[in-house]
């Protein structure tokens, strides 16, 4: 088990990393950049990483993929309202501008994902989890009747996540927030229609 000191040096060697990959990619990242970044020797990072690179890449897509759904909490455990729905689709939207082409989602999918199988196998525990929060807040407002009884809460969370998804990669091509704003609006209308709300409301009154 890591000291206190310990886990915080290796804390700061995957974020190094994940700088790194952020800026120049995964195949363009060395073990030296990482090194330097972080203010370590190559004996440290392989005292806290024994297999070198690769065991590093699953350690930042661990990382990325906590961050990911850390960064949409609260709202992301409380889809209970339309009122919630919209405060997480803002913080998403936010979250996203803010980080622009430097977003952990983009990262684990686009860099990491494609990377090994240990970092593909990250990615899909990081959509499962995903999904299954936002398929709650669906089957919740399914049962109190704001979305119609007929909607797959499943099927719905994966097409959401997906959109975002498409938006962020988008994203971080362009700049532009504006996609990623208007696929996630699209699919919250559609579930806003399929329940009590007049058909094109964007602000129902929250529950």
């Amino acid at each position: 088990m890591l000291t206190k000191k310990g886990a915080a040096t290796r804390l700061r060697i995957i974020d190094a990393a994940a700088s790194e990959i952020r800026e120049h990619g995964v195949n363009a990242t060395t073990l030296d950049d990482v090194c330097r970044r972080s203010g370590t020797g190559k004996s440290q990072l392989f005292h806290y990483f024994p297999d070198g690179k690769e065991e590093l890449l699953l350690a930042v897509a661990r990382r990325e993929a906590d961050r990911v759904l850390e960064d949409q909490q609260p709202h992301l455990g409380r889809l209970t309202t339309w009122q919630a729905w919209e405060s997480w689709r803002d913080a998403v939207v936010e979250r996203y501008r803010r980080q622009g082409v430097h977003c952990p989602l983009g990262i684990l999918i686009t860099e990491l994902g494609r990377t090994t199988p240990a970092a593909q196998e990250v990615t899909g525990q990081l959509l499962a989890q995903w999904e299954a929060q936002v398929r709650a807040g669906i089957e919740t407002m399914r049962e109190s009747g704001n979305v119609h009884a007929d909607v797959d809460p499943g099927s719905t969370a994966m097409a959401i996540i997906t959109a975002i998804q498409g938006g962020v990669t988008i994203l971080m091509s362009t700049g532009s927030a504006r996609y990623l704003e208007s696929a996630l609006d699209l699919c919250l209308d559609h579930l806003r229609w399929t329940g009590a709300a007049p058909r094109g409301s964007r602000n129902p009154t929250p529950l």
